[in-house]
């Protein structure tokens, strides 16, 4: 379920073949537990742009509310729209790009709350174009004829790349992309094994930690303000369960700005679920968790997704958004 259609596909099938968006038949959302605590499976990816919702359990805002997360990594978005759509998930966290996608393909899915922002500084964001230390490459354009990892296809990284690639003046439609998981990023640029690499923190401090360099920051390239991810539920689900989705959005907003005004707090808790060396909490560059998407540069995904061939047609904003 890696490659979008083909996961979509099998997602819809699914679907079809239970006709239910949740996996639970009373529409809890999970085990019920004593006290009247629901369990919520939610996909997400493990990376920085995730720290919201760690740190939000951890904080109680989500048990505040009669709700305990059962928070499963993967590989990116494109696994987990299926995932939830299938009723394997019950929430999960998206990059815009895949939702958008989805959208135009009719896939019953809905967003519930905001994810994760850039910071609106160029050569200061928390996801970069990188190289290795010794490599030529010096300028998006120069990508043209090689291979760039991005973790799947058909996303916002390579969607953000071809647009980081046209503002250098480059061609696009002349990059490999190959798909990985963030985590293996940096050595598979220090190998040899791609040439660059889209990578979010964690995988960009590592990357600088061995010498790397970015060369452009594709998320800003697109929009200064960018909405890079979003947490969403199938259409299904918030039929079924209002309430649930309700408590949820709330806590997750709570958890949003919670992160946003407690720094240390979110570098602290991106150890319990990523691998990253205690010495680079330090060098990460942290997003901005805004408590509501930016339309705007939603749209532009959207025009970009277009342009580059990615819907059969538009995807409607209003049926996908808040």
């Amino acid at each position: 379920m890696r490659r979008l259609p083909i996961g979509l596909a099998a997602g819809a099938l699914f679907l079809a073949a239970t006709g239910c968006g949740s996996s639970d038949s009373s529409g809890s959302g999970g085990a019920g537990g004593s006290g009247g605590t629901t369990t919520l499976k939610v996909g997400v990816i493990p990376i920085l742009d995730v720290a919201p919702v760690y740190l939000g359990q951890k904080k109680g805002f989500y048990a505040e509310r009669g709700l305990k997360l059962e928070l499963t990594p993967a590989q990116g978005g494109a696994a987990i729209v299926p995932g939830v759509v299938s009723g394997q998930f019950q929430f999960g966290f998206s990059n815009t790009t895949s939702l958008l996608v989805a959208q135009s393909k009719n896939v019953p899915v809905k967003v519930v709350a905001n994810g994760v922002a850039s910071t609106a500084d160029k050569g200061a964001d928390f996801c970069g174009i990188t190289v290795k230390k010794d490599s030529p490459i010096k300028s998006p354009d120069q990508l043209e004829g090689k291979k760039v990892a991005v973790n799947t296809l058909n996303n916002i990284c390579d969607t953000s790349i071809r647009e980081s690639i046209r503002k250098a003046g480059g061609d696009p439609s002349k990059v490999e992309f190959v798909e990985m998981a963030f985590d293996q990023m940096p050595a598979a640029l220090d190998k040899g094994q791609v040439d660059g690499a889209c990578t979010p923190e964690p995988a960009l401090a590592t990357v600088k930690a061995a010498g790397g360099r970015s060369i452009a920051s594709n998320f800003y390239d697109v929009d200064p303000n960018l909405t890079v991810a979003m947490y969403f539920t199938s259409q299904q689900y918030a039929q079924k369960n209002p309430e649930l989705v309700k408590k949820f959005q709330e806590a997750t907003v709570e958890s949003l700005e919670y992160a946003d005004s407690h720094p240390e707090e979110v570098r602290e808790i991106l150890t319990t679920y990523t691998k990253i060396p205690s010495d680079l909490l330090d060098k990460l560059t942290l997003p901005h968790f805004p408590a509501e998407p930016d339309r705007s540069s939603i749209e532009r995904l959207a025009e970009l997704g277009v342009q580059d061939g990615l819907f059969d047609k538009a995807p409607d904003l209003d049926k996908l958004l808040p």
